[in-house]
């Protein structure tokens, strides 16, 4: 059992590795069945010490071999073990039956799956459905899988939750809910965004013991952001540094009655690091921001001559928060619109964006999934379904870096290559958090971050200052401003 790589794959690239290791380094694919069965049941030990009585329900694939080895190996250790077939279905062929017959011959009993199968079992291992899925499940397979969420017991799943679309983390109209998923040789994508994380409950992985060499030759379809980003992006400061070695953003927002969304992103940058940071507003909010937050020069402008003097210093400009929909705050856009300095777009100004859209290089779009559907003229359903797409389309029609937001971020760059972030909490689902991440990516680029290095950072400072500030105090009640003491600390490791 090791940590999560950082690489992502689709389930075809997966299933071209395990290709590899079977045809060019002789592995058979019964010996890595039997080793999956063994990662798997040596997780369910640790994870489960107490569980007894198993139920393992196999599918006629790969996956419900796994099932076969974790329920033989089950009795092999003196548990309890029952695997659990859905009617009508096909025996397993290959080394799934291998698996099948090695687990019957060490006395595991086997029946057809019902709900009252699943009742005063310890725990119910997820073995029917693999990564091959297409289409919604139904049938026998889905009352399966509706039966199992409705058991009282944990559920722990094999590879992925069977229903869980491998490549998009689409449930697939059901799918298990498990409380830990161990997969392997392979991340899959969609194990860590959208339906996914909620899905899998604790993700563990294993590598099989598959040779690094197997690796070389497929290209991952995404990479995780790590820490190591953040160490490369925030070298030491020299010591005869002064302010403007470090940038002046310019925060534009703030229009009545959200002056604090302004305020908010204006810190954020500044606890990252920036410079200098200023903020154009409304006339009416400049006062109070500089009383809350003094070291933001705040200035109370119309679109006009007032804003020019303003975009001509900054470095930056991060405009969205707070800027409403109103004449004041399509002008201020459209007047930050003529400018060739980099920019930080969110909220709002996505909102005018995707109603007159232009493209452009040296901006970061930071859209949740309600915004990207607006700019990309579908329901954020339809982003939802599948959120790698969904970005690649975004970067592709309005250029620059595209951040789309949600349970795994995702970061598209310029060069189309896919970041995924996999911090985060549900405690981040308030008010004032996308405000704090505008100003967050706005202070990276101003300290000469590139675009996709300042998104990428971002987004990962932004989640775990979300995850360190929950542990302190708990997910719910979690606000935007709970973040900034921990921003700080994050950019001086």
């Amino acid at each position: 059992m090791t940590e999560l790589p950082l690489e992502l794959y689709r389930a075809e690239q997966v299933r071209e590795l395990d290709r590899i290791a079977i045809e060019e380094c002789g592995i058979s694919a019964l010996t890595l069945m039997n080793r999956a069965g063994r990662a798997a049941f040596d997780g369910l030990r640790l994870l489960w010490p107490a569980a007894n009585r198993l139920a393992v329900l196999c599918g006629p694939g790969n996956n419900g071999g796994d099932g076969y080895v974790v329920a033989r190996l089950a009795r092999e250790a003196g548990l309890e073990p029952m695997v659990l077939k859905i009617a009508g279905v096909r025996e397993p062929g290959g080394s799934a039956a291998q698996a099948r017959e090695a687990a019957l011959a060490a006395g595991v009993p086997e029946a057809i799956c019902s709900p009252t199968m699943l009742v005063g079992q310890d725990l119910l291992v997820d073995g029917l459905l693999g990564t091959g899925l297409s289409g919604e499940v139904a049938g026998d397979f889905r009352q399966a899988i509706e039966a199992l969420n409705a058991a009282p017991a944990p559920a722990y799943s094999l590879d992925i939750p069977s229903g869980l679309g491998a490549d998009t983390g689409t449930v697939l109209g059901a799918a298990v809910k498990a409380e830990a998923t161990i997969t392997f040789i392979g991340l899959k994508q969609g194990l860590l965004t959208g339906d996914g994380p909620e899905q899998c409950g604790k993700l563990r992985f294993d590598a099989l013991d598959v040779p690094v060499s197997v690796y070389a030759s497929i290209e991952p379809s995404a990479r995780r952001i790590g820490a190591g980003a953040l160490i490369a992006a925030l070298k030491p400061r020299s010591r005869n540094a002064h302010k403007g070695y470090f940038g002046h953003v310019l925060v534009v927002g703030g229009n009545r009655g959200m002056a604090g969304a302004a305020r908010m992103a204006a810190e954020a940058a500044g606890r990252v690091g920036a410079g200098l940071v200023s903020i154009a507003t409304r006339r009416e909010h400049a006062a109070w921001i500089s009383a809350v937050y003094p070291e933001a020069m705040a200035h109370g402008v119309e679109p006009g001559p007032e804003l020019s003097p303003l975009l001509e210093r900054a470095s930056v400009i991060a405009i969205g928060p707070g800027l409403g929909r109103d004449a004041w705050g399509r002008q201020m856009l459209a007047r930050v619109l003529e400018t060739r300095k980099p920019l930080v777009v969110d909220a709002d100004a996505l909102n005018a964006l995707a109603a007159e859209p232009v493209a452009r290089g040296r901006w970061v779009l930071t859209p949740h999934p309600g915004e990207a559907g607006r700019l990309l003229n579908n329901a954020a359903g339809e982003v939802q379904a599948d959120r790698f797409e969904a970005v690649r389309n975004l970067q592709q029609r309005y250029g620059g870096v595209v951040v789309l937001k949600g349970s795994g971020t995702l970061v598209a760059d310029e060069n189309s290559s896919i970041s995924l972030c996999s911090a985060g909490n549900p405690g981040m689902a308030s008010g004032g958090m996308g405000d704090l991440l505008t100003g967050v990516i706005a202070g990276l680029l101003a300290q000469g971050c590139s675009l996709a290095e300042a998104a990428r950072v971002g987004v990962y400072l932004h989640a775990m200052a979300g995850d360190r500030a929950a542990a302190e105090a708990g997910e719910r009640g979690l606000l935007a401003t709970d973040l900034i003491p921990q921003l700080r600390r994050l950019v001086n490791p």
